[in-house]
């Protein structure tokens, strides 16, 4: 077993530890070589290596299933590049803006829509020119009245360059909201430091952390320290989950879910459809099964605790409720969407 604090990386690594028969090793160093890998010793931590199907080795383990590519799979498949006015900039809705900062993550989730774009060998991650570009573009458009940081995982970065970030951004006169898309207090909780936490304030504007997390086991006992920390210095915390086969597609896993993140002073959000990311077709589940888990919860939860179930539609549409009018099935797993802007798509299940 490696030691207890190192991220496991490689087929060796994850064979070391447990978490893949000795047998898979070349197949699963073939999966490596195509999509990043990390899995935190956390994470680690948590896989019942007893179970074949548990639902945290699923997310983060490497499978050889992600080396076949459905039909409807794409590279990018909510448009980022599209819609990209300068490097790391997305902007795809008038009032805000995502910066993708960094292309690096503390995990590497099996289904990640950005898996073609992140990793350590990516290139991705901003240069401080970047950056300053991009912060200019967001100058020049006073339309944008929030600015989400994302990447990657941007609390990568260090507490000097994510208060150096915060600054910049809240020194915006028209930017009301900074929001950090994360993982990082589940996937790493002890990086959600005193420091990092101070770094994250601006007290003339609003700050928000949406933090990723599809499973009631993710929520351990140093995770909600590490949440609790962030709420106690006034930092919004929202949650954000993916709708995923074998890991959380019923209602009652959700509900545990969403009932354990309220408890942690965290409000529902969003639960996502899963996109066309190439690879990632085991994941996704037919839009009228999540309908039907959508139903489920909100019979379960009350509204205060209830994610709204959404598909980003492929190609840079933006996102719409699963649900009419937004959503109709014309014919069995073929769907009629319509966009904000009133344009009409053709949806079709991509599962295998």
């Amino acid at each position: 077993m490696p030691p207890s604090h190192r991220t496991l990386r490689t087929a060796a690594d994850l064979a070391r530890a447990g978490l893949v028969a000795a047998g898979t090793r070349d197949e699963i160093a073939g999966v490596g070589a195509r999509y990043a890998v990390a899995i935190t010793a956390e994470i680690a931590a948590l896989i019942d290596r007893d179970d074949p199907d548990d639902p945290i080795a699923r997310q983060f383990v490497p499978d050889a299933r992600e080396l076949a590519t459905h039909p409807a799979e794409i590279a990018d498949p909510i448009g980022d590049h599209g819609r990209s006015p300068v490097k790391g900039i997305v902007h795809r809705y008038r009032d805000r803006v995502l910066l993708k900062a960094v292309g690096v993550c503390p995990v590497y989730c099996r289904f990640c829509f950005r898996r073609e774009m992140v990793g350590p060998e990516a290139g991705t991650s901003l240069t401080d020119g970047e950056v300053t570009a991009a912060l200019d573009y967001v100058r020049r458009t006073p339309e944008v009245r929030e600015v989400i940081v994302t990447g990657g995982d941007p609390w990568m970065l260090s507490p000097r360059r994510v208060a150096l970030l915060t600054r910049e951004i809240a020194a915006i006169r028209h930017v009301g909201v900074v929001r950090w898309h994360t993982r990082m207090p589940v996937a790493k909780p002890q990086r959600v430091t005193a420091d990092l936490v101070a770094a994250l304030r601006a007290t003339s504007k609003s700050v928000v952390a949406a933090v990723h997390v599809n499973h009631p086991r993710e929520l351990t006992g140093e995770a909600v320290a590490a949440l609790a920390r962030l709420a106690d210095a006034g930092i919004g915390l929202l949650s954000q989950s993916v709708l995923l086969a074998g890991v959380n597609d019923d209602a009652d896993t959700l509900a545990s879910l969403m009932h354990a993140l309220a408890a942690a002073r965290v409000g529902p959000y969003y639960l996502h459809h899963g996109d066309l990311a190439p690879g990632t077709a085991h994941f996704r589940v037919p839009l009228a099964r999540g309908q039907e888990i959508a139903a489920g919860l909100r019979h379960r939860l009350g509204g205060r605790a209830t994610p709204t179930y959404v598909l980003d539609i492929p190609g840079g549409f933006g996102k719409v409720p699963v649900e009419p009018p937004h959503v109709v099935e014309a014919e069995a797993g073929v769907y009629r969407v319509t966009d904000r802007e009133g344009r009409v798509h053709t949806y079709r299940d991509a599962c295998r």
